[in-house]
């Protein structure tokens, strides 16, 4: 993918797929054909495999690799392939180096969740995979606590195009934005939707999105108002999506990619459960909700509506 189309990409959704299981527990990466067709046949700009709500550090090194390299060629060129990075800077050199051979077109770097993790220690890692990978990379913010000072240094590293700003720090983020203007990086809103408004706000472009493994068009409706500068509609529309993200929040955010999954499954997409550490099952109070917000949505049992 040529610098402007990823470029456009990177202002646009980046939506994160579930990684789907069969029935004995082993991932099954073709069952996510259908909710990759959805979602391009939507609008969504980009695609990450190996994301969070891809249950990244649930997987294995090889379940990782299997993934990187079936999901390329089911989107098939109809959105841009991000590749989720992480685990040791050994095992992130093999999946970026594996990311690139598959066909991915850029490559998104989990923050290092290492408790002795130092600042500069991340930009070793980060170089370390740039050079592995020889792709463009997305740094994957969720921790902000280095300072302005770190965060534009990592964002000035050759190599990386974006920065997936995860953390409810506006503020620090028109920072980053201001004095990186000059170097072209794109700074997206890595909270979904619900924060894309405020984010927007303070100079950010596109949004990540697990909601669009079950309904794409709902987000592309948000971004496309967010473009337009209408944030009356976009707010309008994250309302109402607003009882599916509050579910996703509960029992501390473990069940940020349950009831994604529970909700593919009431529709008759089955992806199975999702692996510990996440909340699974769901409480029954939580599924009941579920039920009811896809029933109202016209999609419980299958896809009846947008």
């Amino acid at each position: 993918m040529d610098k402007e189309k990823l470029a456009a990409a990177l202002r646009g959704i980046s939506g994160i797929l579930v990684t789907p299981y069969d029935r004995e527990g082993n991932i099954n990466p073709q069952a996510l054909r259908p909710i990759i067709d959805r979602a391009t046949a939507a609008g969504v700009h980009g695609l990450t495999v190996n994301g969070n709500t891809s249950e990244f550090y649930s997987l294995s090194l090889a379940e990782a690799e299997r993934m990187q390299a079936e999901v390329p060629a089911m989107v098939n060129g109809r959105a841009a392939v991000i590749a989720g990075i992480g685990r040791s800077l050994v095992e992130a050199k093999q999946l970026a180096r594996g990311a690139k051979k598959a066909g991915a077109d850029v490559l998104m770097v989990h923050q290092p969740p290492d408790p002795f993790c130092a600042p500069r220690g991340v930009k070793a890692y980060l170089e370390g995979v740039a050079e592995a990978g020889e792709l463009p990379i997305i740094l994957y913010l969720r921790n902000d606590s280095m300072g302005i000072e770190r965060i534009v240094e990592l964002a000035s590293l050759p190599g990386v195009v974006g920065v997936k700003w995860a953390t409810q720090n506006p503020l620090l983020l028109a920072q980053a934005i201001r004095r990186t203007r000059h170097l072209g990086v794109n700074w997206v809103c890595g909270l979904a939707e619900p924060w894309a408004p405020p984010m927007y706000g303070v100079g950010a472009r596109g949004f990540t999105s697990g909601l669009i493994n079950v309904l794409p068009e709902r987000s592309v409706a948000i971004h496309k108002a967010l473009e337009a500068g209408d944030y009356s509609s976009a707010n309008a529309a994250i309302e109402e999506i607003d009882p599916f993200e509050v579910l996703r929040a509960q029992e501390l955010g473990g069940a940020n990619v349950s009831v994604v999954k529970a909700a593919l499954n009431l529709m008759g997409q089955e992806v199975g459960p999702a692996r510990p550490p996440a909340a699974w099952p769901l409480t029954a109070e939580a599924q009941a909700t579920l039920e009811k917000l896809l029933a109202g949505w016209g999609i419980l049992g299958g896809r009846k509506a947008a």
